[in-house]
């Protein structure tokens, strides 16, 4: 059931993250709208399990492991937007 949460919560943060990515950038969205969307939604959720199951196997605290799942994943997806942005130019 805590996989579900995280996974849902994860989704959401993707989306957040692309509404984010098309008001920083405007009108440079070369996969489009729904490509933005998609991108971040999955980057967000793999990185979420990955902080989820990773940080815990290298010995770092679930006080960590709670910090990492809360910042990484959104920063995470913008990162990857913008790496689009790049390749895409």
């Amino acid at each position: 059931m805590e996989i579900l949460i995280l996974i849902v919560a994860m989704i959401v943060v993707g989306l957040i993250a692309g509404l984010i990515a098309g008001l920083i950038w405007k009108d440079n969205r070369p996969i489009g709208v729904r490509g933005d969307y998609i991108v971040a939604i999955i980057s967000a959720v793999v990185i979420g399990l990955l902080d989820w199951y990773v940080i815990p196997a290298m010995g770092f605290s679930d006080t960590m492991k709670y910090a990492g799942v809360a910042l990484e994943p959104a920063l995470g997806a913008l990162a990857v937007l913008w790496i689009f942005r790049l390749a895409k130019r």
